[in-house]
């Protein structure tokens, strides 16, 4: 089964810089992505309206590309994170995580028995299609398997400390925008309610050992969270890139 090195380099305290994919999700997408550079691909089916077949092209897509998939999903529940795991992402990621049980529950339904209460199924996408041993596979895919928990309400950031202490959430990640949206700042990322959320959310992932994640706008933005701690950042999303690259040059020119 394919390895995730993603999980890996983060482990060792390292950092890692990918793609937030949410339109543009074309054959080419992942190659374009690693070949700029990117570790990892966050593809999005929470906003993107894309659904299961869509995300199954895409991570077939990965498959011999040096670039770790990984898959936010709709909302916290169980048809969700196991499909997307067994279509063959390596990593998943859950929105608007509330509650210490919400995060257990991810956990479980992300994990093959003892770990948690994922369906079985082999000879199928996430292991390639291949053989081998039953209890080697189920062992290497409870290995491989990123949990990623946006803390992105308020309830959440209430909650972050007992949400970071649940065994198996490998990493807290940030919805900047949902964030600040519902502490009653929206998109003010300066705010001292904002930051001292984001300064909550790290220091609880720093006391149980978690990765810290967020998307970014920008290179100055990105700055600002890796001097936090966070060692994930997501750039994008797509649409935003190209819009940003694209104003670039036409502005470029009309100077």
């Amino acid at each position: 089964m394919r390895p995730n090195p993603l999980k890996a380099k983060l482990q060792r305290g390292e950092r890692s810089y990918g793609l937030f994919a949410f339109e543009f999700l074309s054959p080419g997408l992942a190659q374009a992505a690693s070949q700029a550079g990117a570790e990892f691909i966050l593809l999005d089916m929470e906003h993107s309206g894309a659904g299961i077949d869509t995300m199954k092209q895409q991570l077939a897509y990965c498959r011999g590309v040096d670039i770790v998939p990984i898959v936010r999903v709709p909302t916290h529940q169980y048809h969700f994170v196991a499909r997307v795991l067994d279509a063959g992402a390596l990593g998943v990621m859950v929105p608007m995580v509330e509650t210490a049980q919400q995060a257990r529950d991810i956990v479980s339904w992300a994990q093959y028995p003892p770990r948690g209460r994922r369906g079985a199924v082999l000879g199928a996408a996430h292991d390639d299609y291949s053989g081998g041993s039953v209890r080697e596979k189920f062992q290497a895919a409870n290995e491989r398997c990123m949990v990623f928990v946006q803390v992105e309400t308020e309830v959440g950031v209430a909650n972050v400390e007992e949400i970071a202490a649940v065994p198996g959430i490998d990493c807290i990640s940030t919805g900047y925008l949902d964030l600040s949206n519902f502490l009653g700042v929206p998109g003010e990322f300066s705010h001292p309610n904002y930051l001292a959320a984001i300064d909550r959310i790290a220091a609880a992932g720093k006391k149980y050992g978690k990765i810290l994640a967020t998307a970014a706008p920008n290179e100055a933005f990105a700055k600002e969270y890796v001097a936090r701690g966070f060692q994930v950042v997501c750039f994008g999303t797509d649409v935003h890139l190209l819009q940003s690259a694209l104003s670039q040059r036409i502005q470029a020119m009309k100077s």
